[in-house]
Formats: C-alpha cells, structure tokens, sequence
C-alpha cells in the first residue's frame, strides 16, 4: 500500500466495528455496490478466458512488475483491482484493460488507502468473476478472495502468492518493525483475527496456490493449510548482462531498497559506519530517508531515486550487493547476480533460495553490525567467478518464468 504510515492503517482497523462479518453485505448501499461491480464486468461472454486479480495499482515493485510479465503472456486479460492511480504508475499501463473497485470513487482513495484497510476485503469478495475460464490473483493482501464459483460456470483460480498478508499473520513482528504504539497495538490484535478468519476461508476456496519462494511456500502451509508448488518471480536479468565491471574489486557496496523498517537499512548503516575506509550507496527513497541519512557517516551515501538506467550502471560497477534484510524473494539481489555480482545477505527467507554461501555470495546468520561486517570481510577473501553468479541469476529470468508458468497452467510442470 506504498509507503503509508501504518500507524493510520492500524486506527482504520476501527472501521470494522461497524461492519458486518466478512463474506456478508447488508443493506441498500451493498445491494447498490455489488449490481453496479457485476453490472460493470459483462461477463457474458468471458468464457475460455483469462482474468487478472492484483491488490491494488498505486505504486511500482516487484509485484507490480510480475503483473506486467503476466500481461504480456495474456495481453488481452482484464485486470481487476481495488485501487488504481494512473499517475503513479508507468503511462503504458493506462492502455490496458483495468477495472478498479467501487473503493477507487471513493473520495480520497488515491492519497489515503490505509483508511481504506477494513474495506479491501467486501470490494473483492463482492467481484464475481465465475464466468471466467481461468483467474490468476497476484495476491500480497486481500485479492484472493474474488469469487470464482458462479450458478453456471466455475472459474479454476490460481493464486501466486506472494505471500499471506504479512501484518495480519506475522502481527506481532509487523508492529515491531513498524514502530507502532502499544495502545494501537493492543487495539489491532482484536481487530485483526476478524480479518484472518475472512483471509483463511478465502484462501480455502482457491484452485491452487503458487509460492514466490520456499519461505512463502512453507508460510501457505502454516497460515491457510495448503499445498503450493514454487515458481520464482520474474528478473529482467537481460537489463543487467554485459559490460559488467570485472575490475571492481575495490569499487563500492551498494543497496537497491525503499527505505522503510523492514528492509534493515538501519543495519547495514550501522555497519558501514564501523569501515570507514568502505563505501556504501544506498539507492532508493522512504519514509526513514532523514533518519538514516542522520544516522550514516561520510562513506555512506544516500542517492535518492534514480533512473533505471544509472541504477544498472551502479549495479554493473560495484563490489557486492547488500541484501540485510528478510524478504519474500527479492528481486534486486537476483539482478545484482546477472551482473554477475556476489550478494551479501541475511541468511533467511527468500535469499535462501539463491544465494549459495561461498559461490554466490555470503549468508550472514544474525541481523548485527557485527554478522555483517564478518561477511564483508568474508566477501572480500573470496574470488568470485562471475559467470557461476550469472548463470545462477539465469534461473530466476523472465523467460524461465514464463516457460514455468506455462507448464503450470497446461499441468505439464
């Protein structure tokens, strides 16, 4: 939901007090909402079609960009979603086919989607898509629970899942992170179980889910006890292959990341400030930008926001890249790796899943300055090949995606 202050999120959860259970609408205001959503669609004539489902459309990211591979295999899929900014989002998109929710005529949508929090799930649980053949949902929150079993036809829904909506079921580290006060926190905890009963029944009525990672596939299990298969992201490796630098071996660290809580930038700060005689670029732009940039010493640099290209240049002459936090997946590691760039990263989540210790890159095994800076010091012992980096980055390309994917819908994977 972009770089939203989650305290706001937290008081919208207030909102559902007054909202009958999930799964019901009542009254003349939802009969009115859910005639206008079918009424909208003309699902008449959708049979032996594919239909796309994404949480919302108000900023770029790595989910953002697995819809676009997802558009480009299926260029004639509509594309449902809650909210949807066109000013935010790149100009190509506004010619495809993208019908937004009820919620995105709701004035102030667009600037507050946190107030919204409550909401997301009656706006997609009220979007019938049964006439559909196929539906695939790139679900991060709530846009699993579209229906897809009609009176007449029945939808097989697929969900790529890149992960079980992270502060309902990992509350308790979500709150942490995001630095939230203990009166807000108490108040979310109730709140939230109403949300994980409507996302746990949601996610039962899904055909079959797809994990972003290992990680995310074992988190399916734990959180809606379902099986996945695994089938990685899409990485634009292509973008990075090349003139890489193979004489960096003295050249700088860099970081690709928003700057928010979560991704640990605070970390890698700490640790950098403890080797001064090694520099750090950090690329990327949030809501902790002033207090990191306080925090950071000389030989730490801050770039803001920068075009792809000069981020491509950055990547293609640095030394490693540092990946200190705990992701899903991660796209940009991968992207550093088809320049072949080792990776310096927190050995958990989905780094796990290419990152081989010693081969192309280092795993760190707690999150401290001083795990960190042992792993700089481990990077630089170590003679990397870059083609052993490239050639693991190969297997996470948008064409290995596509290929997977294929089979999958075809049964043939």
């Amino acid at each position: 939901m972009g770089n939203n202050d989650p305290s706001a999120a937290v008081l919208a959860l207030s909102f559902a007090f007054a909202l009958p259970p999930y799964g019901q609408v009542s009254g003349s205001d939802a009969d009115q909402i859910s005639n206008s959503e079918i009424s909208d669609m003309d699902m008449t004539d959708k049979v032996n079609s594919v239909a796309l489902v994404h949480d919302w459309l108000n900023q770029m990211g790595g989910a953002e960009f697995v819809l676009d591979v997802l558009h480009e295999m299926y260029p004639s899929a509509p594309i449902h979603t809650s909210l949807y900014r066109p000013d935010r989002m790149p100009s190509a998109m506004r010619a495809w086919d993208i019908h937004p929710s009820w919620l995105n005529r709701l004035p102030g949508a667009g600037r507050h989607p946190q107030y919204l929090l409550p909401f997301y799930p009656h706006a997609f649980s009220r979007l019938d898509l049964s006439a559909y053949d196929t539906v695939i949902s790139v679900k991060s929150a709530f846009c699993l629970g579209v229906t897809t079993k009609g009176q007449h036809h029945q939808a097989r829904h697929i969900c790529y899942c890149l992960t079980p909506t992270r502060f309902l079921w990992q509350f308790d580290a979500y709150m942490r992170r995001e630095r939230v006060s203990a009166p807000l926190r108490l108040l979310s905890r109730q709140l939230t179980r109403r949300l994980r009963a409507w996302e746990w029944a949601a996610a039962q009525k899904v055909d079959e889910f797809i994990a972003i990672s290992q990680t995310v596939r074992q988190r399916i299990q734990d959180c809606y006890g379902r099986e996945s298969v695994v089938i990685h992201p899409p990485v634009p490796t292509a973008d990075f292959q090349g003139a890489a630098d193979r004489t960096a071996s003295e050249g700088h660290y860099l970081m690709v990341s928003r700057l928010v809580p979560y991704k640990r930038i605070d970390l890698a700060v700490d640790a950098f400030n403890r080797m001064p005689d090694r520099r750090l670029i950090i690329v990327g732009d949030g809501r902790d930008a002033e207090a990191l940039q306080a925090q950071a010493r000389a030989n730490v640099t801050f770039t803001g926001f920068l075009p792809r290209t000069q981020v491509i240049a950055l990547v293609k002459s640095c030394r490693a890249f540092v990946f200190p936090g705990e992701e899903d997946f991660g796209i940009a590691p991968v992207e550093a790796m088809s320049a072949g760039k080792p990776v310096i990263a927190y050995g958990a989540g989905g780094a796990l899943d290419y990152v081989k210790s010693g081969a192309t890159g280092i795993l760190f095994d707690r999150q401290s300055p001083e795990a960190l800076i042992q792993a700089v010091h481990a990077c630089e012992e170590t003679a990397w090949d870059m083609d052993v980096c490239q050639a693991q980055a190969e297997r996470f390309s948008v064409e290995a995606f596509r290929r997977k994917f294929t089979a999958f819908l075809a049964g043939t994977d």
